[in-house]
């Protein structure tokens, strides 16, 4: 697809939605002309349209929150966006790393701080869980257990699911797989690392078979 397939409206923008290609997050809504969208495809860098201002304006220009550009991706009837972003720093201008975080059923209880997705949201609760307690805090106990600690509940875990996709219910296999992946996430956290960082290089093997990546490994 090319720009001119695109269907601006009338006052020559789309809508476009930055999405971070790591985690899945919407990071912001904005709004690009053409000479935006242009400059986005040429630099890699996230550009777009201030309709309040009436002008161009790059991402981070001035706070230096910027957005990497990867993958632009139009939806079926042409007239929006999603920009596929790397996030440098927070990308609301109030300071937050998501500007959706308002949630309009005001009366639900939510200890949410924004609409990340699932696995992300429960990248934030592990890491304010290790802040927390041993005593009251599982995670906190796995942490202070260290790798010895946390490796023996993945392998527990692992066998666990091995066994549930063998003989159990879809209903077994499902929590075992849950019981794992949060073990697992616990891990990467123990080592500073996470599910963004897999993610990033499970993209880096999209274009390669498996028999290929082990064979790279030996």
């Amino acid at each position: 697809m090319d720009i001119a397939d695109l269907k601006f409206d009338a006052a020559g923008r789309v809508a476009v939605v930055a999405q971070d290609e790591r985690t899945g997050e919407v990071r912001m809504l904005a709004w690009a002309d053409r000479e935006a969208l242009s400059r986005t495809l040429e630099s890699g860098e996230a550009w777009f349209f201030s309709r309040s201002r009436g002008a161009l304006w790059k991402k981070g220009e001035s706070s230096g929150n910027t957005l990497a550009v990867s993958e632009v991706w139009a939806d079926c009837d042409g007239d929006a966006l999603i920009y596929r972003v790397t996030p440098r720093g927070p990308s609301c201008h109030e300071g937050t790393r998501s500007c959706f975080t308002r949630r309009l059923d005001a009366s639900a209880q939510t200890h949410r701080s924004d609409a990340a997705p699932t696995l992300l949201r429960l990248t934030d609760t592990l890491a304010q869980r290790a802040e927390s307690d041993g005593r009251k805090s599982y995670t906190r106990s796995l942490l202070d257990g260290g790798a010895a600690k946390i490796g023996a509940k993945l392998r527990e875990e692992a066998g666990e699911l091995a066994d549930a996709i063998a003989e159990e219910t879809d209903e077994r296999v499902v929590s075992e797989a849950a019981d794992l992946l949060y073990h697992a996430m616990v891990g990467l956290l123990s080592r500073h690392l996470s599910l963004a960082d897999v993610a990033a290089e499970l993209a880096r093997r999209f274009d390669r078979s498996g028999h290929e990546e082990k064979a790279a490994r030996r």
